[in-house]
């Protein structure tokens, strides 16, 4: 099976070491900071015995016995086809650590970042192995939610993306190829159009916080669980798509025509709509909140499964 070094044990790290291990990958997990390196396994078990409980883990111990953590970068990369690196969400930070990454892994190791907005030609273009290097984007987290986007720079070799794909479907992941290079990629450019939207909505008085949330969470984010949007429209006219765009076009081009201005992300709009959130409907701790969230993911992965 595949060696895959994972860098960067936070969240996001530890959340692929668990992708990785419960597909039979051999997996290398280090970070910087020992501490954050320490707790990972405890971490990392948590997660797999939540999947357990969901019957998406058969073997906890297994899983676990293929993660080895590593105190080097050098000894976690060693022979590995594929690093996913986890590192600061700066372009700095990044050119810094694939510049070392390209340095010790050898030439067919492929170098995927899980940036979630930066672009891989900021930080790729002066390496000798630019050619191996992409973008390897997921959803926190990635071993409940499994899209991943990936996305080259315009020197990217093809092949390393058709293998990069190949790997993270092995691994049980639902990768999508982004044919060329756009800040955010599609998934938070499609995020990012929504959240524009709630935000001036929230902050012009339209509705409250609590009810723009129910509307994703009780409406579209149903169907949205198991349908994209052309599959949806598709079915929401009886023409289809051509059909629902002659229908509703007129008003969606007025929306296009207006849309929400850059200003409703300033602090002051911010700061109206964190007033108006109070802290959000649920009083529990954060770490709480994020446990719930986890196990109905969990419920709803076991469920699409098992209606595939």
């Amino acid at each position: 099976m595949p060696t895959v070094a994972v860098v960067g044990s936070g969240l996001i790290g530890r959340s692929w070491a668990v992708v990785f291990a419960r597909a039979g990958f051999a997996v290398r997990l280090t970070d910087i900071h020992p501490a954050a390196l320490d707790a990972a396994p405890d971490h990392i078990e948590a997660a797999l015995r939540q999947l357990e409980a969901h019957g998406l883990v058969a073997d906890v111990p297994g899983a676990l016995a293929r993660i080895r953590t590593c105190p080097t970068l050098a000894e976690t990369v060693a022979g590995a086809d594929l690093v996913q690196e986890n590192g600061p969400e700066t372009v700095e930070a990044k050119r810094a650590l694939f510049s070392e990454l390209d340095a010790l892994c050898g030439p067919d190791t492929i170098l995927a970042s899980s940036t979630s907005a930066i672009v891989a030609s900021l930080f790729t273009e002066s390496l000798a192995g630019r050619a191996r290097c992409l973008v390897g984007h997921p959803v926190n987290p990635p071993h409940l939610v499994p899209v991943v986007e990936l996305c080259g720079a315009p020197w990217t070799d093809p092949a390393v993306i058709a293998r990069a794909r190949a790997l993270y479907e092995a691994a049980g992941q639902a990768p999508v190829t982004v044919h060329r290079e756009v800040e955010g990629f599609v998934l938070n450019r499609l995020q990012g159009a929504l959240l524009s939207e709630a935000f001036r909505l929230v902050a012009e008085g339209v509705v409250s916080p609590a009810d723009l949330d129910r509307t994703v969470a009780e409406g579209l984010g149903l169907r949205w669980s198991f349908l994209g949007p052309f599959a949806t429209i598709d079915l929401n006219a009886p023409g289809g798509v051509a059909d629902y765009a002659a229908r509703y076009g007129g008003f969606y081009g007025r929306l296009a025509a207006d849309p929400a201005p850059a200003s409703v992300w300033s602090p002051d709009s911010a700061a109206r709509i964190n007033a108006a959130w109070g802290g959000g409907p649920d009083p529990a701790p954060p770490a709480e909140r994020s446990r719930r969230r986890d196990a109905r993911l969990a419920a709803l992965m076991a469920h699409k499964r098992a209606h595939s």
